[in-house]
């Protein structure tokens, strides 16, 4: 089985269940308004079965698994392998990631200028705080590109402008699945921060509702250009469920972003968890040397002073000078990713206008130049509940009266959380960073019980409803009258 149905961890050795009994096939059914249901067999398996280590013991999983494949009924399980409707298994499209998606420059360009330009708009938010500040747009991107992929009406309207998405629907999530193969492809002989080999891993899952009616059409896109499978959750096991999706996030970000969903992101109300998970790893091309690191001060906003180990060398790079800026292109091991400093005279005016044309500007005033480097060493963690910066780049439809019936059919769902964390390190021998994105959609209940009492003049009127005649109208001022 492909590696992207499977995204959740399993205990040492244990190998995914493929449910294939009618049993299974009827519970994974397509009913009349073609949601996943209970009313009609799908052919072919649907669904795949991971154990979650965290709570199912070894000798449960070995009891409890069949090994999938055979047509046959699996071994009833208290793990809920053998039924489609409990929390554990992996509910999957039929199709498989397109490896190879035929995807124009035109639409490669468009999607990389929207997202440079949605980068910017949201350090324009993010930003407004002082401090130290990091995080991974294109983790954000990809996360809401998810989401974006079941939206309707108003709500796509006002995310495909939010986000800058200028590429249709049909054409914008292949370019991502393009976007993404391309930067899993780097690497491949570069060295890592730690000596162990270049890592740029990206990896997407969904976590469902057991039980709730996901559109086949949804969970299509999803694993063709995300290579992304539903892992079924209770959610009213709440603590549970955070667990779970917080240990996936863990795992492919090394340990670096512990805790994304914190408590009371999730509820049982929640139908629906989009992630995404972001690694990097890789060794300058010219490393600095750790004996030539020594004190320095460093300027703060308020022009006090602070000592850090200030890293030292002289190396031929890319430098750029520009209208109140100097500029440095620090290259990774492999030469396929860079970091690009920028030093400006006044940070505060430098950002200000700071838009893709400006950002244009200083990567086009890049030229080789021998250049004696001081850099500090430096270590970022940043969260933020991006929910409020998405209201102001005029994303609101989607967290209240939100269309996105493209995800099962019916207009019941609205983002309740965006949750995004990154870490950065950087030291003599390169850079690691990690981020990952969580967004959550909670089914809207039954409106709260209204309450009108008429105890002050109101209008009344009489009509047709076929016609709409008015017939009657009337004022009640006084009723004692």
């Amino acid at each position: 089985m492909p590696q992207w149905a499977n995204p959740v961890p399993a205990i040492a050795g244990a190998a995914p269940v493929v449910i294939t009994s009618a049993r299974a096939a009827i519970s994974a059914g397509v009913d009349e308004a073609g949601a996943l249901g209970t009313s009609a067999a799908v052919p072919g398996p649907m669904r795949y079965c991971r154990i979650f280590s965290v709570f199912i013991p070894l000798s449960v999983l070995l009891a409890g698994c069949s090994s999938g494949g055979t047509g046959e009924d699996p071994v009833p399980s208290p793990s809920g392998c053998s039924d489609p409707e409990t929390p554990g298994c992996v509910l999957t499209s039929e199709k498989q990631r397109i490896l190879a998606p035929s995807v124009p420059d035109a639409d490669r360009e468009a999607l990389a200028d929207g997202n440079t330009a949605f980068a910017l708009d949201l350090y324009g938010k993010l930003g407004a705080e002082p401090g130290n500040i990091f995080y991974s747009p294109h983790s954000v991107s990809s996360a809401l590109a998810m989401t974006y992929a079941g939206a309707r009406t108003e709500t796509e309207a006002e995310m495909a402008s939010a986000l800058r998405f200028t590429l249709p629907q049909e054409r914008l999530h292949p370019a991502f699945n393009a976007l993404d193969l391309a930067l899993e492809s780097r690497g491949e002989v570069a060295e890592g921060q730690d000596g162990e080999g270049f890592q740029l891993n990206i990896a997407n899952a969904l976590w469902g509702q057991v039980g709730y009616p996901f559109l086949p059409s949804f969970l299509d896109v999803l694993a063709e250009n995300y290579g992304a499978g539903m892992n079924l959750l209770d959610f009213g096991q709440t603590s549970e469920a955070r667990q779970i999706i917080n240990g996936w996030v863990a795992e492919r970000t090394e340990d670096r972003i512990k805790d994304l969903l914190p408590e009371g992101s999730i509820s049982g109300g929640t139908r629906l968890v989009l992630t995404n998970a972001i690694y990097f790893n890789a060794a300058w091309k010219f490393p600095f040397k750790e004996e030539d690191t020594a004190p320095g001060d460093f300027t703060l906003p308020d022009g006090s002073t602070v000592s850090v180990p200030m890293m030292a060398a002289t190396s031929e790079v890319r430098y750029g000078e520009g209208d109140g800026y100097a500029a440095l292109e620090m290259p990774y091991d492999g030469d396929e990713l860079a970091m690009v400093l920028v030093l400006p005279s006044d940070i505060e005016a430098f950002e200000d206008g700071l838009d893709g044309a400006r950002l244009d500007g200083v990567l086009g005033s890049l030229e080789p130049r021998n250049v004696t480097i001081g850099l500090p060493k430096f270590k970022v963690e940043s969260t933020f509940d991006l929910i409020p910066p998405l209201m102001d780049l005029g994303m609101t439809a989607a967290f209240g009266a939100a269309d996105f019936s493209g995800i099962d059919g019916q207009r019941s769902l609205s983002i309740s959380a965006v949750v995004h964390k990154a870490f950065v390190s950087v030291n003599e021998a390169g850079t690691e960073a990690a981020a990952a994105t969580a967004v959550a959609l909670d089914e809207s209940g039954p409106p709260e019980p209204a309450a009108i009492r008429f105890d002050r003049p109101f209008f009344f009127f009489i009509r047709d409803n076929a016609t709409s005649a008015i017939l009657f109208v009337g004022r009640v001022a006084d009723p004692s009258a």
